[in-house]
């Protein structure tokens, strides 16, 4: 015997309700509903967010300011946290996600200056400060500006 071929243990399965099916069925007429209301027609479920005509809270909580959908966002990375890194290593968001110095939803970085570089390494970045690549490459690296981007490099930190 397999279990596709064991038959339902007896009462466990039951013909649903026939709603609505005349008055002889128990379940007629206003099919188990009630009469008049809101819950009664069809349609009738309130929708979210609803209070029973009272003004709802998002409503009554005083709003402010903008949000601008096609903002970007960008992980700042100074050029004195590459210092953990050895010397000529090639890094991306990958490597400076492994070692935390970006969070995990973080997609484009932004390089500022800050911080003291004794080794040289190639960073690949979206963004960067004037300032942080003369800082970078002072120690003999380099910084590999995405070309995606709308404005690669940026006059000030």
């Amino acid at each position: 015997m397999r279990l596709n071929q064991l038959p339902p243990v007896p009462g466990s399965q039951q013909q649903p309700k026939r709603k609505g099916m005349g008055i002889g069925s128990g379940n007629g007429k206003t099919a188990g509903r009630g009469t008049k209301g809101q819950k009664a027609r069809s349609g009738g479920k309130p929708g979210r967010g609803f209070e029973g005509g009272q003004m709802p809270l998002q409503r009554r909580l005083p709003k402010s300011g903008f949000q601008n959908i096609f903002k970007q966002y960008f992980a700042l990375v100074k050029v004195g946290d590459l210092e953990v890194f050895d010397a000529n290593a090639e890094l991306g968001v990958d490597e400076l996600r492994a070692r935390g110095i970006i969070r995990r939803q973080e997609k484009q970085i932004k390089l500022l200056a800050g911080g003291e570089l004794t080794r040289p390494v190639t960073i690949r970045v979206d963004r960067a400060s004037q300032s942080a690549i003369a800082q970078v490459e002072a120690v003999g690296g380099k910084v590999i500006v995405s070309e995606d981007s709308n404005a690669q490099t940026d006059g000030q930190a």
